[in-house]
């Protein structure tokens, strides 16, 4: 049974993950983030921080990896928006 709810964790993972990425690329490509909210983004990314250490604290792969690599994600958006519309 575990077997099986880690193989869901995964795949909710990677869907919900993966999902960042092409707001990634938009911005990055447009090198604009005007229509970003930037409140969203840091609320947000505390959040996505906060299930990274608690996946941490429980050891659940799925939950680390998956907030590990949206916080990266997540981070960039904001880091962009900062830096494409403060010109």
């Amino acid at each position: 049974m575990n077997d099986y709810a880690s193989t869901i964790g995964f795949i909710a993972a990677t869907l919900t993950t993966l999902a960042f990425v092409p707001q990634v690329i938009m911005v990055w490509r447009t090198r604009s983030a005007k229509d970003v909210s930037l409140g969203m983004y840091a609320m947000f990314t505390t959040g996505v921080a906060s299930w990274l250490v608690y996946g941490i604290l429980i050891t659940s792969m799925p939950v680390i990896l998956a907030n590990a690599i949206t916080l990266v994600l997540a981070s960039s958006v904001i880091v962009m928006k900062l830096r494409f519309d403060a010109r």
